[in-house]
């Protein structure tokens, strides 16, 4: 028995099996239905509506419904996929004991302790037919999986075959009228549809289970008198065929196997039994220490069983289905069906070799396990499980291929594993004495050799050598010198498989891949969540492997990735170019082809062989994101630029690398303000001045461009800026302006203009400009400043540039590995002179705009710095370079480009910790707090279908706010700024980096919710609309901790939501005064919406009153009648209601015709405010969760203002909890 997944619980007494995903149903003695993935062994998801035990579950075949009937006398239909019970079945007076979906009609069978079984069509939700007959409690019933009978049984230790031919006639349009009329005669007179065809007596207590087989006419029971009975039945009658006993204890469940000839039975003893159908004999049992056995189920597709007993249930399979195989050159020898089979990869040529011995007993698991070839000499070693553990040793006669005819007789011995380790020598290990015998052909024992370590399994590992495996860890052992040649601790090895080359080694655990080389070094570890079951290498050194739903690749730096993914396990025998070779669980060949190009890539990556990485660029279709990010977290931004057609990566990727022309050309396309000042701060790290100007000239700059001017010494556009300055009439820009200029007259002027003549005055005398500072004196009479007595004044002049105009040699930007190979390929480069001209015409141009607004302050800092060296000279200018004693080697400008040893490196930043909070997170909340509102907004959009984002907008930046503070040093360095984690405290580790603060609360909006229902009682409306919305924008980006938070957070969406809808219909009636018949309408929707009693009461009120005013008095009776059902507790409120009831009883009419039908239940359209009655089609927002008419879909939707109606979202993601 091979356990496959095991899980720990109440007393499990329900099990079923999903057709096509890994999922098994588990209904416990605690009400608790159990949705668990046996691949990942992970709780999917739980389901509790049931009051007490839940003794029966089945998935449906093809719906995504499961059935469930439990001690509360209640058949509950749910839907697994929206997580809730669509409905239940009530009819059955007692506990239920079993449920099942028929295989093709709507229907449903149940079993009772009523006496009865129940046939319910699950599409009109009604009991089609009551199978009496039963004179105890029916344990179980079941649909024939073919025909149209149901078997039952029962503890009046019966078994029953019910036909219901009858029934499936009834339900089956009949065709012509003469059975239409036959068909009527039934129905009138009574006739019955489903009729007892066989009672099989037999067993002497009560019956608790009995199942058809899935192809013959044969039944199989299991009853309380501890034996299991095999019946056969033809047309007419049915009889008992043999009795298997062995069971100490009630036979709770039996079964037929699908694919084998065996019946599996468990019972209260504690025990599993697998019995032979045509020998009729036990053939294993599996026994519990502590646990009874309550219930078996079987895959309906796979060959896997699962079994409840009192503390949880198991899923098994009885016999391994691995086919042993050995790969040798171009042939493949595998086992098939009692037949050593061969395989040419080359032909894809097959056939049978030799007859292998069928074991003598009759116990599973006798199949071969692994196969061990001896290419020289034509010999197959086969070690199988049989007399616990043994190995058949055939040589092949060349020229019998083909033949399949039996041969001589095989020689045999006993051993765990037995492998050839040189051409005419094989080793077996003898596991009680720790040793290895070494054998001849002629199967005598030439040597023996004890192991280094306690060894249960030897694999080949070199001729002469072998790989020898304990619990944790293995060791390659030289036989001939009794050496341990290496020695690695690892996980349980299952399969070793080695690269063609013998250098290296792939060690497959259960969870696990090791990479060794062939002295065991050990080179990388793969951890993967779901079951690893076979591998091999490719000629390139990659190791191709498969998971139980993956096929996968391995790099040789540990780097790995999904090739494709598979419908079933299959076992890889050989991996040729971009074919797959592999044997399936039946034991037939395929051939998988791949796309081998993605690992190739990176491979080629990894090797430095950039010459195919350029080929591969230039011929295949190698793009997505995954693959950007991989180049550029591996270093290879300039790669990535030529895969990317996105003109925004483009530019950052272009930034990245620090290819100014690429970057150029992308910020053209997208013209952004923040994208062309991003691109002049990358182009003033590197000193190319024409970009930096260009940029701040795209973005009117003026300050900047000012000061670049300024530091490369170009007075022409100085003077251009001073003129562009008084144009827009900025009065600061202009003195700036003049005073980098030194243009003391234009200064004075400005002053002047300003208004600010003391100033103007102290300029004019300081500078010796007489003539204009007498002006000023006789303007200012007796208000002249003083200037300050004994003080030389010295002249202010800009200083003179270090290199006027044309770039700095600031920074050299190394060409990429693949630059000039790649240039083809990527954009044209941008032509310099073309872009000078265009910057020029451009500028002239923009003098006449006026508009100076939206300036994106930058980052100075880096400007700033470059300009302090310039403003270093006094009045001599040039560089002192003489009275300083340098050492030659700082003198780094002429320093060769090869000597790499001179040229400083700056440390690698570490990971901004932004960067941290959202690798980790699903949450809008976290990603929109770390800046990153492209990611938040995608996930919004995924998760709730939101598609306006206008009003989150200030949400976004207030989280981002929130998350950050910032601290400035001093004035020339940039503002350090630091995250703000959520749950700091003392104790916390620094390394550990938790998530962000945030600053909207689950407790704020239930503050709000308060605010709204005072606005709302208070009859301020739009106040309270405001309210409500401004929750429903603040809920996506909530985090609560617990899954109770994450329901309640749920439940306030809906309350909301039910408030902004009945607000806004309340508004729009207001509005609409001269219509009275909306008004009347509008007024009687509102009245159902679920709003709060008090609101209820007013709205009833209100309702009441427009109606009646309206002499609609039937209708205004109606709310009357409702009010007084609320008990109100106003009297007035109750007074006025009994007076309109009193009023309308004489006349109970109404004038006009409304659009509202208060006896049919109905939803509101969001939109159009008209009613949707029950059974009406329906869309719906899948944020907020109003219903809209179907013309609605695809647009905004009118309650919530976020979300699109009808879009496709997976549904509100606020915890970390929700993370299974």
């Amino acid at each position: 028995m091979l356990t496959k997944f095991e899980t720990k619980s109440n007393r499990v007494k329900g099990l079923s099996f999903h057709s096509k995903r890994p999922w098994i149903l588990a209904s416990l003695h605690s009400g608790v239905i159990q949705l668990w993935d046996y691949r990942m062994g992970t709780l999917i998801d739980r389901f509790d509506e049931h009051d007490g035990p839940v003794r029966g579950v089945h998935f449906h075949q093809t719906q995504p419904l499961f059935v469930s009937g439990g001690d509360d006398y209640k058949i509950k239909v749910w839907n697994y996929k929206t997580h809730r019970c669509l409905f239940t079945l009530l009819g059955h007076l007692d506990y239920i004991r079993t449920v099942q979906f028929h295989h093709e009609y709507p229907w449903i069978v149940s079993a009772s302790d009523d006496q009865t079984i129940r046939i319910w069509n699950w599409q009109s939700r009604t009991c089609i037919s009551v199978l009496t007959g039963h004179n105890h409690y029916v344990m179980c019933a079941s649909f024939h999986p073919k025909e149209d009978l149901v078997v039952s049984a029962s503890l009046d230790q019966t078994v029953r075959v019910w036909d219901i031919g009858a029934l499936r006639k009834k339900t089956v349009s009949p065709a012509d009228d003469i059975l239409r009329l036959s068909q009527m005669n039934t129905d009138l007179f009574g006739g019955a549809d489903a009729v007892v065809k066989y009672v099989l007596e037999g067993h002497d207590r009560g019956v608790n289970w009995a199942a058809f087989h899935p192809t013959l006419p044969l039944i199989v029971s299991g009853a309380d008198d501890r034996q299991v009975k095999l019946w056969r039945m033809n047309e007419t009658k049915a009889w008992e065929v043999d009795t298997l006993r062995g069971h100490m204890n009630n036979v709770s469940c039996v079964m037929f196997h699908a694919k084998q000839d065996i019946i599996v039975s468990n019972s209260e003893d504690k025990s599993i039994r697998v019995w032979d159908v045509t020998k009729r004999t036990g053939i294993q049992t599996f026994r519990r220490e502590h646990d009874r056995f309550w219930i078996l189920a079987a895959h309906p597709e796979m060959n896997l069983l699962a079994a409840g007993h009192d503390s949880g249930m198991l899923v098994f399979k009885l016999e391994r289905e691995r086919p042993a195989f050995a790969v040798s050159g171009e042939s493949l020898f595998y086992c098939k069906d009692r037949f050593l089979r061969f395989y040419e990869f080359s032909t894809q040529r097959e056939m049978q070799v030799i007859p292998i011995r069928r074991p003598g007993s009759t116990s599973l698991n006798q199949s071969p396990r692994t196969l061990s070839y001896s290419p020289t000499e034509n010999a197959v070693l086969i070690c199988s499980d049989v007399d616990g553990g043994s190995y058949e040793l055939n040589v092949i006669p060349k020229d019998s291929i083909g033949r399949g005819d039996s041969l001589q007789e095989a020689k045999r011995g006993l051993g765990t594993s037995a492998i050839f380790i040189a051409r005419n020598r094989f080793a077996v290990l003898d596991k009680s004495n720790n040793q290895v015998l070494v054998k001849n052909l002629k199967n005598e024992v030439v040597k023996k050799s004890g192991l280094p370590i306690p060894t249960d399994m030897i694999f080949y590992a070199g001729t002469g050598n072998l790989l020898c495996r304990s619990e944790d860890r293995v060791v390659i052992f030289d036989l001939q010198q009794r050496l341990v040649l290496g020695d690695l601790q690892t996980p349980f090895v299952k399969y070793v498989v080695w690269s063609n080359d013998m250098e290296t080694v792939a060690l497959l655990s259960k969870h696990a891949i090791i990479i060794a080389s062939k002295k065991l070094v050990h080179q990388c570890t793969l951890h993967e969540t779901i079951r690893v079951k076979s591998g091999a290498w490719d000629e390139n050194g990659v190791f191709i492997y498969t998971t139980l739903n993956h096929i996968k690749y391995c790099l040789p730096n540990g780097d790995s990735g999904i090739i494709r993914t598979l419908d079933v396990p299959i076992y890889i025998t050989k991996v040729s170019g971009n074919t797959i070779f592999c044997l399936d669980r039946d034991g037939k060949n395929r051939g998988i082809v791949i796309d081998a190009t993605e690992y190739i890539f990176k491979l080629s990556l990894f090797r430095k062989r950039y010459d195919h990485v350029m080929s591969m660029i230039r011929n295949s279709q190698l793009c997505g994101q995954a693959m950007i990010a991989y180049l550029q977290q591996k270093g290879f931004p300039d790669v990535a630029l030529h895969f990317v057609k996105d003109e925004r990566t483009r530019f950052n990727l272009a930034l990245e690398s620090g290819n100014i022309q690429i970057a150029v050309a992308s910020a053209k396309e997208i013209d952004e303000k923040d994208h062309w000042y991003r691109l002049g701060v990358e182009a003033l790290r590197q000193g190319n001045a024409g970009i930096v100007e260009y940029a701040y000239q795209r973005t009117k700059n003026f300050e900047r461009l000012s000061f670049l001017y300024l530091i490369t010494g170009n007075m022409d556009k100085l003077s251009k800026m001073l003129k562009i300055a008084e144009v827009k009439n900025d009065v600061m820009g202009q003195f700036h302006n003049a005073l980098y200029l030194g243009d003391v007259r234009e200064r004075v002027k400005i002053l002047e203009n300003a208004g600010h003549l003391p100033l103007a005055y102290i300029t004019a005398s300081v500078h010796g400009l007489q003539d204009v500072a007498e002006r000023f004196a006789a303007e200012l009479g007796d208000n002249v400043p003083s200037l300050p007595e004994g003080k030389v004044p010295s002249l202010l002049i800009p200083p003179s540039p270090v290199i006027c105009g044309g770039d700095w040699p600031l920074l050299r930007v190394m060409k990429g590995i693949f630059e000039g190979g790649l240039d083809s390929v990527g954009r044209g480069d941008v032509d310099e002179e073309e872009e000078e001209e265009g910057v020029e015409g451009d500028w002239g141009e923009e003098l006449e705009m006026v508009d100076a607004d939206g300036l994106q302050n930058g980052d100075v800092t880096a400007i700033l710095e470059d300009g302090e060296e310039a403003e270093g000279n006094d009045e001599d200018g040039g560089w002192d370079l003489e009275d300083l004693d340098l050492p030659p080697e700082v003198d780094t400008p002429r320093v060769s480009v090869n000597s790499r040893s001179a040229v400083f490196v700056a440390p690698t930043p570490g990971m901004p910790v932004s960067q941290i909070w959202i690798q980790r997170s699903s949450l809008a909340a976290e990603h929109a707090a770390a800046g990153n509102f492209d990611t938040a907004m995608r996930l919004l959009s995924r998760q709730l279908g939101i598609r306006n984002f206008a009003p989150l907008r200030s949400m976004f930046l207030d989280l981002h706010a929130g998350s950050h503070s910032y601290l400035r040093a001093f004035t020339s360095a940039p503002v350090v700024s630091l995250a703000v984690e959520r749950g700091w405290n003392e104790s916390a580790s620094p390394n550990v980096r938790r998530p962000p603060a945030l600053v909207f609360n689950f407790s704020q909006l239930e503050e709000k919710l308060k605010a709204g229902y005072k606005a709302t009682t208070g009859g301020k409306f739009k106040e309270a609309l405001q309210l409500f919305l401004s929750i429903l924008y603040t809920i996506p980006l909530i985090v609560v901790e617990s899954r109770r938070e994450v329901d309640e957070v749920k439940e306030l969406i809906i309350i909301v939501k039910e408030y902004v809808l009945g607000l806004k219909m309340e508004v729009s009636r207001r509005d609409s005064k001269d219509n009275l018949v909306r008004q009347q309408e509008l007024a009687a929707y509102f009245t159902h919406c679920n709003l709060q009693m008090p609101h209820l009461r007013l709205a009833l009120l209100n309702a009441m009153t427009v109606c009646y005013k309206a002499k609609n008095l039937a209708t205004a009776a109606n709310f009357a009648r409702r009010l007084l059902e609320t008990n109100p507790t106003n009297e007035n409120q109750a007074k006025t209601a009994r007076q309109v009831l009193q009023a309308a009883e004489r006349n109970m009419t109404d004038a006009t015709q409304l659009n509202y039908d208060f006896r049919n239940p109905f939803v509101i359209c969001g939109a159009t405010y008209v009613p949707i009655y029950r059974g009406q089609k329906d869309v719906s927002c899948p944020y907020c969760s109003s219903r809209f008419v179907p013309s609605q879909e695809g647009q905004l939707c009118a309650v919530c203002d976020l979300a699109v109606i009808g879009a496709d979202a997976s549904g509100l993601f606020c915890s970390p909890s929700q993370i299974r």
